[in-house]
């Protein structure tokens, strides 16, 4: 007999025990290292310019001085730490084995030597916290200002870094910590949020320190507290994802359509300017939810959307985890497809811009524009995802030519109130002749 059959017979023996290994290691994967086919669309928007975090981007050239600020820093949480080094490295090897299924790629150097990756962990991690300690400090005090009016009690933590320190002083928040900011969001830069756990001593049955934890990682996003639990997750990219798709989705009032609509046959709806001069309306969404988007009696409710120089690099790190990860689904893909659907030109970006829904802070109107129509390549809106609903009402809305009439003599009669004035004119007037000759033929 072949030893090629006699091969492929023996895997098939073993078959459902290596289908149940398989399916356990991708539900523990969370940090990937992107295929070509994703990377090689925009490189730059994968790759950390300032630091790196986990193994995948760890001794490169570029990246290598942020080693010795990471050694500082290490020193620095230490030094504040109740617990000792020893105990936060054995507590940290009891879970190498999970942290490193977390990774889908790593290589022999990683895998094989878990001293050695621990000690990544460790490192990386404790400069993650340092830095959303110190860069969050200004968020907090604000923000508990507001709240509670008392700016010293927000100001209680004391830095024990120098003012001239080239990362963590004043100098570095505004020159370094952008940078470190966006590598932050990066699919491939990314830590097992256990490894920040483990640091923190969180227990990972203590829902409020976690909590607290997602919270002082929002504000170091500008994102303030909207009170809704984000609970265990992921990696930060995860946290983050979350924290934009926070309100769950309203359903629409339309009338239900018939008809598969399956991911093969996407509906195409007009660009925003062109769905305007059709009779529909723009408004700003309640909140700042990606999911917060509805369309009823004409009205397209869109939330408010920041455009700035981070934007292409963070939201192709969204998609690219939500195309790896199995369980994340399809919000932020669904989201950047039906915003490239009515945004073709730099005019459907003014109209947006007009109505507080798009804030481009990134440059020209056509670079908006390109920015939604290039992070939109090769993406397809899930079929089951409520923004499908959303785009086939409008495109039953668009269709009716009742709309487009009455817009029409909306734009053509009642631009301005010197134009209300004339058409109102024009009617008592024909309705004076009308009954003027009524009156001349009744007469005779």
């Amino acid at each position: 007999m072949s030893q090629w059959v006699i091969g492929i017979s023996a895997k098939l023996d073993s078959l459902s025990n290596a289908q149940s290994q398989e399916e356990q290691c991708w539900t523990k994967r969370s940090i990937y290292k992107l295929p070509p086919l994703i990377f090689n669309l925009k490189k730059e928007a994968y790759q950390p310019q300032a630091v790196s975090f986990g193994p995948y981007h760890h001794g490169k050239p570029h990246l290598k001085p942020m080693e010795d600020h990471k050694q500082r820093a290490l020193l620095h949480f230490l030094k504040r730490s109740p617990v000792s080094l020893q105990k936060i490295f054995h507590s940290m090897v009891e879970v190498a084995e999970e942290l490193k299924a977390s990774y889908d790629s790593l290589e022999a150097e990683w895998q094989d030597n878990t001293e050695k990756f621990v000690q990544l962990m460790i490192v990386d991690g404790c400069f993650m916290l340092e830095i959303l300690q110190e860069a969050t400090q200004e968020f907090g005090s604000d923000a508990a200002a507001r709240e509670s009016g008392n700016d010293a009690a927000a100001r209680v933590y004391m830095s024990d870094y120098s003012n001239d320190d080239p990362i963590f002083g004043p100098h570095g928040k505004l020159y370094a910590i952008p940078f470190i900011r966006r590598d932050m969001l990066l699919i491939e830069n990314q830590l097992p949020m256990l490894v920040l756990f483990k640091l923190k001593g969180i227990k990972e049955n203590v829902e409020e320190d976690m909590e607290t934890l997602n919270k002082q990682i929002l504000n170091f996003y500008g994102h303030v507290a909207h009170g809704s639990k984000m609970g265990k997750r992921l990696h930060i990219l995860d946290l983050y994802r979350k924290s934009l798709l926070y309100k769950e989705p309203k359903r629409t009032k339309s009338t239900k359509l018939k008809g598969d609509q399956g991911p093969y046959s996407p509906t195409v709806i007009r660009s925003a300017t062109e769905l305007n001069e059709a009779g529909i309306r723009f408004k700003k969404s309640k909140t700042e939810s990606l999911r917060d988007i509805s369309f009823d009696s004409g009205v397209l409710r869109l939330p408010k959307f920041v455009v700035d120089d981070t934007t292409e690099s963070t939201f192709l790190n969204l998609i690219a985890f939500e195309r790896c990860h199995v369980g994340a689904g399809h919000a932020i893909t669904s989201f950047i497809c039906f915003m490239d659907n009515i945004i073709d030109h730099d005019r459907d970006i003014s109209l947006l811009s007009s109505k507080g829904i798009i804030h481009n802070v990134a440059g020209t109107d056509k670079a908006a524009a390109n920015l939604f129509n290039t992070m939109s390549k090769d993406l397809m809106m899930d079929s089951s995802n409520d923004l499908n609903m959303v785009t086939m009402s409008i495109a039953s809305y668009w269709k009716k030519p009742w709309h487009k009439w009455r817009a029409m003599l909306i734009h053509t009669y009642f631009r301005s109130p010197w134009a209300i004035v004339s058409v109102v004119a024009a009617v008592i007037l024909f309705a004076l002749a009308t009954v003027s000759t009524v009156y001349d033929v009744m007469g005779k």
